[in-house]
């Protein structure tokens, strides 16, 4: 654009766009996180509710025979469960992300925002009355297929900022991640105190169950998440820079990894999708680990969550926009992931709460360097129009 082109578009429709933005994601994280100290006391809920017949029976009973192979046994039963929860709604994230990527580069990002943010508010609102363990699946299941508008919201923060400013649009990205992750299991833990069964069972004939409540938080989220798109968000892509501009995204996610693309762009992506699967399984077992090794309660676990949020939080919304200027987003990425590593390898010596937070801080701090520079590279060394 020439200057005068550029100097009509005032600053304050980008700010107005990345906080919808944010809240986007932020919810989209809650969802995924708020399950997490659930897990538990929904296999004990569930199997005492339907035992080892039907569905819940046959998951149970699968994940059994996972167990006694991996040689936990009934140990390692929760984790899997939980992974089982867990895998669900980022199997289906995995899936959706390009078709609503590939939706919002034809049809604009708020028609598809304001679609899929509906359906979130709705696999919250299914969750509230999931009275039996196959509803509860298919929410989790149309939740996760909500939640892949992840690209469509990261593509927008694409669209309004320039690449000066990119690395400092996926920072906010990160940290809208890192608050998601703190508040997500704070919400679920706080909430599910409140079992409505316990002053109402009769609303257990609607599907009201013990979860009910933190589903209703999550509800609620999304709703006004839903309400603010609606008012407040500006289309960021315009018309002439849709599909008729440019090829529609691949709808298979499997053959993006087929995808011919540029070096640097399949290594950045290699890089990357190695670091989400180290990362993930950390996120996923970490309770556990913690629980078996030093005997940490829900509160303290809960605690220590919150200590990895507000690392993430600070140095993604912080610190990262601050390091990218002065080494740039390769070192910094770099860094990060060495950093992650060194974590990996303290944790899994740590004998005592000091080292479980040095190695958490190292974690924390590596993967808020890492992930924001790691968008950002992808997103520099792509053609606009891709």
């Amino acid at each position: 654009m020439s200057d005068t082109e550029g100097n009509t578009t005032t600053p304050q429709p980008r700010r107005t766009s990345l906080g919808v933005i944010f809240l986007t994601l932020y919810i989209d994280l809650v969802g995924f996180s708020i399950i997490f100290p659930l897990f538990p006391a929904m296999l004990d809920h569930y199997l005492g509710l339907e035992g080892h017949a039907g569905f819940m029976g046959a998951i149970v009973g699968m994940l059994q025979r996972l167990a006694e192979s991996l040689g936990g046994g009934e140990r390692y039963l929760p984790v899997l469960f939980g992974g089982f929860l867990g895998s669900l709604y980022s199997v289906l994230q995995f899936i959706f992300a390009p078709i609503w990527g590939g939706l919002s580069d034809k049809f604009g990002r708020r028609r598809v925002l304001l679609l899929t943010c509906s359906g979130t508010a709705l696999s919250y609102l299914l969750w509230v009355f999931s009275g039996t363990f196959l509803l509860l699946v298919l929410a989790r299941l149309f939740g996760g297929a909500m939640a892949g508008n992840l690209s469509v919201a990261t593509a927008a923060v694409a669209d309004v900022t320039d690449r000066k400013s990119r690395a400092k649009g996926m920072g906010m990205v990160g940290a809208a991640f890192g608050l998601g992750f703190i508040t997500g299991p704070a919400i679920g833990g706080i909430t599910a105190m409140w079992n409505p069964l316990n002053s109402h069972p009769g609303w257990a004939a609607w599907g009201i169950n013990p979860f009910s409540v933190p589903a209703f938080a999550a509800f609620l989220m999304a709703t006004l998440n839903l309400v603010w798109i609606s008012s407040r968000f500006r289309e960021s892509l315009p018309a002439e820079k849709r599909s008729a501009g440019h090829p529609v995204r691949a709808r298979n996610p499997l053959r993006l990894l087929r995808a011919h693309l540029d070096p640097a762009v399949r290594s950045i992506n290699v890089v990357y999708f190695l670091f989400i699967i180290a990362f993930s399984g950390m996120e996923f077992s970490l309770a556990f680990f913690a629980h078996d090794r030093f005997d940490y309660t829900t509160g303290q676990i809960t605690g220590m969550m919150i200590f990895i949020g507000m690392v993430l939080i600070v140095t993604q919304g912080m610190i990262v926009r601050r390091l990218v200027p002065k080494l740039g987003e390769k070192p910094v990425a770099i860094g990060g992931l060495t950093l992650v590593g060194v974590g990996f390898l303290v944790l899994s010596l740590a004998t005592s709460t000091t080292l479980l937070y040095v190695a958490l801080g190292c974690m924390a701090f590596g993967s808020g360097c890492a992930t924001p520079a790691l968008t950002a590279l992808v997103s520099l060394a792509t053609s606009e129009e891709r």
